[in-house]
């Protein structure tokens, strides 16, 4: 979670801005000055300052080094000294107990990682701050928490707006892993700033949010404790947070000496980046790239529709040896076999026919896209209306249908019709897709609650990922606990308790069987 705060501590901000001093890992016992409320700076202004104004740091040597796996990069680079105090330990504790679970957190950040790394390095971040969303989100960039933080770099709408990121019913930039990384650099560099280059206090901010740490050291001040971050009363989860990222760091600097096989992630690009000037279905997309749509969305998840936005131009991710290729057949497909469609919002007086007319589109057209039974239409909602070169729809572009029609199983969609008893849970277990997947297609949470005669829109189905998906028996092993087995296997604690007829409540036995759905 991370909030904003920016009308705060304006003489503090002033101070921490004149001079820029080289980034250090440790935190300082010096007394918080009070707010200054005759300053003639605005709030906006300091912001604007903090953000945009290049740091006055002194510029790391980078290292001509060959280094075989990223791995190995990062202990070369160090920049934090861990320290081996009680919270380290027990988190480091907690990791090499399972190391399966751990490595399995490893293979889910290696598309991401170099890519991460490499920018980090550009902006004079310790590169350690890569493992971050390990910590945040373990590396899921569909995660999201109960407080709507979402991505791999966990932001909120608003955090998220304020440095940068788009989010509207097409996208979502904090689900985009170049768009967020970008952010979440941004956001480090201001906090970095505003607690005059003490990086262990900045990262405690990126969890709470800067005002609640500077209060905390204010109230230290007054009592004459220390300010250091170790000497903080902050919430358990912030006074969790850089000990968990220590424990990581610690991992990797002593693989050796703790006995652990990292799973192996080459230092070599494992993505790129590549434009799109204009709309293009994400179907057609990953046919183009040469991998499967799933695949796609995997590299690309701040797309929440199954076409890029049609007002702007945006940036995707592709596997580093499929973007020429990519480039090449995107060059030769005429932009009417894009598949350019548009959002038309109804409005009064309107009708189907009217809306067809207008667009030159058959009614037909109409409703089988929207999934309209009949010829009601209310003002206020929102139709799909496809648009191509010569404005006829009986059918989809033929240079477009050729490349669909390779990902019929992924892409064949049935409309489920809610009934009583249904959770999304249960409807993912029929169809054999996620319920995450299911909240992202009908543009709902996960949480929400459904409603009888509700009809939701699968895509994929059985077909698509029936033979991923097994159940297995696990056999609990002292220590276990319902997150520590859910995030062994990336499912659901929900899911678990479903399967088995329990709740997160009841106490687990040793030797107790399980089921897990896994795929």
């Amino acid at each position: 979670m991370k909030y904003i705060s920016l009308p705060i501590a304006i003489s503090f901000i002033l101070a921490g801005c004149q001079t820029t001093p080289t980034p250090s890992i440790k935190t300082k016992n010096v007394p918080v000055q009070p707010t200054n409320n005759a300053s003639i700076a605005s709030a906006t202004e300091i912001h604007d300052f903090l953000i945009d104004k290049p740091a006055t740091q002194v510029k790391k040597e980078v290292s001509a080094v060959n280094y075989t796996t990223v791995w190995d990069r990062l202990r070369d680079n160090l920049t934090f000294n861990v320290p081996y105090n009680k919270e380290v330990i027990k988190h480091r504790k907690k990791y090499l107990r399972d190391p399966y679970a751990l490595n399995k957190l490893f293979k889910r950040s290696e598309p991401f990682l170099y890519y991460i790394i490499e920018e980090l390095e550009k902006n004079d971040i310790p590169l350690e701050i890569a493992l971050l969303p390990l910590v945040e989100s373990a590396f899921d960039p569909n995660a999201e928490s109960h407080a709507d933080a979402v991505g791999l770099w966990q932001f909120v709408p608003g955090t998220g707006k304020q440095f940068g990121l788009q989010q509207n019913w097409w996208y979502d930039g904090r689900k985009d892993v170049v768009a967020s990384t970008d952010s979440a650099i941004k956001y480090l560099k201001y906090l970095n700033r505003f607690f005059d280059g003490d990086w262990l206090l900045a990262l405690a901010a990126y969890n709470s949010g800067e005002g609640r740490v500077q209060r905390t050291m204010r109230r230290n001040a007054r009592l004459n404790k220390s300010t250091d971050y170790w000497d903080l009363a902050l919430p358990k989860e912030t006074r969790d947070y850089v000990p968990k990222l220590f424990a990581i760091i610690d991992i990797i600097d002593r693989s050796t000496e703790l006995d652990i096989a990292l799973y192996p992630i080459k230092n070599t690009p494992a993505v790129k980046t590549t434009k799109l000037s204009s709309q293009i279905d994400l179907s057609v997309a990953a046919n183009l790239a040469d991998i499967s749509t799933d695949n796609f969305k995997r590299l690309n998840p701040g797309f929440k529709q199954w076409a890029t936005d049609p007002e702007r131009a945006v940036e995707i991710l592709l596997p580093v040896n499929k973007t020429t290729s990519f480039r090449e057949k995107l060059t030769s497909l005429p932009e009417k076999d894009r598949m350019v469609w548009q959002r038309y919002k109804i409005k009064s007086g309107d009708s189907l026919g009217k809306i067809a007319q207008k667009f030159h589109i058959d009614v037909k057209s109409i409703q089988r896209i929207n999934n309209i039974n009949g010829s009601r239409i209310r003002a206020g909602k929102h139709l799909l209306i496809p648009q191509s070169s010569d404005q006829t729809i009986a059918s989809v572009p033929k240079g477009a249908l050729s490349l669909i029609t390779n990902n019929t199983s992924e892409r064949s969609k049935t409309t489920h019709v809610v009934k009583s008893g249904d959770s999304l849970w249960d409807i993912s277990r029929k169809y054999h897709v996620s319920s995450r997947e299911i909240a992202r297609w009908n543009n709902i949470s996960t949480k929400s609650t459904l409603r009888l005669g509700q009809k939701l829109v699968i895509w994929g189905g059985r077909n698509a990922e029936v033979s991923n998906q097994r159940t297995i028996t696990y056999s609990v092993k002292r220590g276990d606990s319902f997150a520590r087995i859910a995030t062994k296997f990336d499912v659901q604690i929900k899911d678990i308790e479903k399967l088995n007829k329990l709740t997160r409540k009841e106490y687990l036995q040793p030797g107790q069987k399980l089921k897990i759905a896994i795929n």
